[in-house]
């Protein structure tokens, strides 16, 4: 039998906050910085999974909210000089990367979302957010549709629940490229060490970077650590990464799994199988937390000449829909 959830107003370091219970877990989302699911924890174990900001990098993290929680990319990662063209049409984003003079990571993670509702069923808790753009919206200067995005967390004895949609609201298509840029704890018990741990996911091919950190088109050999990611699995922290992978799904699905040797459990992060990319960055393997990030989309997709489904092109058509569903849950390690 399942407790009883809550679903509430409530401040996460003095930012606006709807926070989600259920049983030993809780989340939190901040909707003014990007419906970032900022929190997810097991209260009971003391499990802090995400890389939460503490009160006094709270300033920090609104300017820049990309390495904490759940931020939502649309579009993710790198497009070469700000720029590119889908459908007969052309983009152009501020090159907010100086060093490699491309633009990063879109526009809605630092953009304010509207909860449209919040509450608690028989079988969880959760939050209903949307970001709409239409012709006033500042997003609209740089992707000029009219188009909805909407998201949905849930919380229960199962783990956390992400549901994400795209609507194009619009008379023509629209570039749908999206990610997340999830910022995983490693260590997420309070008493067990980076040593403790280990990752596995379901990475295909390492795709080549040039030094604008933009696809070559050609792939790289996998190192041996990189193989282990693939079987018995690495540590988060092998070596400074930030790299780019294809998924190759196993078992039919398409996930991260996050391992603590010491607690013996394991942190699965299912992100679902329409995402066709991974990128892996773990902060110049810091040892705090690391971020395996699903992107339906290649680096620089656009700009790149290869098959639209080899590098998950998608092009929304009018009044279309796109969605997905990704989970966070723990199961017990395996032997």
């Amino acid at each position: 039998m399942s407790k009883q959830g809550q679903a509430l107003e409530q401040a996460f370091h003095g930012e606006p906050a709807v926070w989600l219970k259920w049983g030993a877990y809780e989340a939190a989302v901040l909707p003014a910085v990007g419906a970032n699911l900022i929190a997810f924890r097991d209260i009971e174990k003391g499990y802090h999974f995400l890389h939460e900001p503490a009160e006094s990098e709270m300033a920090a993290f609104k300017a820049s909210p990309g390495t904490h929680g759940i931020p939502v990319l649309f579009p993710p990662n790198r497009y070469q000089d700000g720029t590119f063209t889908m459908n007969g049409k052309t983009y152009t984003f501020p090159i907010n990367e100086p060093k490699t003079g491309n633009h990063l990571h879109g526009f809605v993670h630092t953009a304010a979302w509207e909860v449209l509702d919040y509450g608690t069923l028989k079988t969880e808790s959760y939050v209903l957010l949307q970001i709409a753009v239409d012709e006033q919206h500042p997003i609209y200067t740089y992707l000029p549709h009219r188009f909805a995005i909407t998201l949905r967390y849930s919380l229960n004895d199962q783990g956390l629940f992400q549901h994400i949609s795209v609507h194009n609201r619009g008379n023509d298509a629209m570039p749908c490229l999206i990610g997340f840029h999830t910022a995983i704890n490693a260590p997420f018990a309070p008493q067990s060490s980076p040593e403790d741990y280990s990752f596995t996911l379901t990475a295909g091919k390492r795709w080549e970077l040039n030094e604008r950190m933009l696809p070559t088109g050609q792939f790289l050999p996998l190192s041996s650590d990189e193989e282990k990611l693939q079987t018995s699995g690495a540590s988060p922290y092998f070596e400074p990464l930030d790299n780019h992978y294809t998924v190759e799904t196993r078992n039919g699905r398409n996930q991260m799994e996050l391992t603590d040797a010491r607690e013996q459990v394991t942190l699965v992060y299912d992100a679902g199988t329409a995402y066709k990319q991974w990128m892996v960055w773990n902060s110049n393997a810091s040892g705090q937390f690391f971020c395996p990030e699903p992107q339906l989309n290649l680096v620089n997709a656009p700009n790149v000449d290869l098959p639209a489904d080899e590098i998950g092109l998608v092009s929304l058509e009018p009044n279309g829909i796109w969605e997905e569903t990704s989970r966070l849950y723990v199961k017990p390690a395996a032997n």
